[in-house]
């Protein structure tokens, strides 16, 4: 029997996801660069990074295509995420936008389905869609994606509000903000949090000579030092995009870094975490 390694979190339903999973913002948008995207992701899926993050907006419905590609013929072993967009989630749009994606994935349920932002339609009407999605089987589970503390506040109090499992949010050691409340909120209720863009935009932290000397230290990559930094803590699971294998296999052997309490203060010292609270910040 194969001895798994992979980390896991625990949602609030007690369902065990990957710690370390994929993205696929940008992904699928570029015909010459497909069979190394598709390459990279079933990579990631032999590295027991199970977890594929996508969305209908992402190139328009392109990541979607690529990720059904990918995953067709092993679906039973992949954790699927994708997303709806606002002004899709009223009752009735929410489920044919979920068909859709259904279509592009290949496949007849995605594990979680997120909100993507908080949009015009009321929140209880989206739950509702929701809902009745988990009763046809074509949803595991739901959550939402770029809610504040209030956000969040106006889903657990609606019918059925409860069952989410997930808030999907900008965090990494540039965009620290969740610190002060979202992320001790979710921990308290048991909401996993899954932190997008853990290199921030263009993998500005990448360059910075802090996250340099630390990698240097360690004899690893910046890339590492900024996923081992982001999931440092429970309940926190993050989803890197990788578009080249050799990207993919780097962020796996991420794992196994072991930051020490000198990172922890110099990185600290470099990227200071909130002293009060502040808006969401979102990519």
């Amino acid at each position: 029997m194969k001895t798994l390694s992979m980390r896991m979190v625990d949602l609030p339903a007690s369902e065990q996801i990957p710690v370390l999973g994929q993205g696929t913002w940008g992904l699928g948008e570029d015909p010459m660069r497909r069979d190394e995207e598709l390459t990279a992701l079933r990579l990631g899926l032999d590295l027991e990074m199970t977890l594929i993050d996508t969305a209908e907006m992402y190139g328009d419905g392109a990541a979607e295509r690529l990720v059904g590609d990918a995953v067709f013929d092993r679906r039973d072993d992949v954790f699927l995420v994708t997303k709806v967009l606002p002004e899709h989630a009223d009752r009735a749009g929410a489920i044919e936008a979920c068909e859709r994606s259904l279509h592009r994935l290949r496949t007849d349920h995605v594990d979680l389905y997120l909100l993507h932002w908080p949009g015009p339609v009321p929140v209880e009407e989206t739950v509702e869609a929701f809902t009745l999605l988990q009763q046809q089987g074509k949803i595991r589970f739901w959550g939402v994606s770029n809610f504040d503390t209030t956000d969040l506040l106006e889903v657990t109090a609606v019918p059925d509000g409860h069952a989410a499992q997930a808030d999907q949010v900008l965090y990494n050691l540039a965009r620290r903000g969740i610190e002060w409340d979202l992320l001790p909120a979710c921990q308290r209720s048991g909401l996993t949090v899954m932190a997008y863009a853990p290199f921030d935009h263009r993998g500005t932290v990448l360059r910075h000579p802090a996250v340099i000397a630390v990698a240097e230290r360690h004899g690893v990559t910046p890339g590492q030092v900024a996923l081992a930094w982001v999931i440092r803590q429970d309940g926190i699971t993050t989803i890197p995009k990788a578009a080249h294998p050799e990207h993919t296999a780097e962020n796996r052997a991420a794992l196994d870094v072991r930051l020490t309490a000198e990172d922890f203060t110099d990185l600290d010292r470099a990227f200071p975490p909130p002293d009060g609270p502040a808006p969401l910040e979102v990519l």
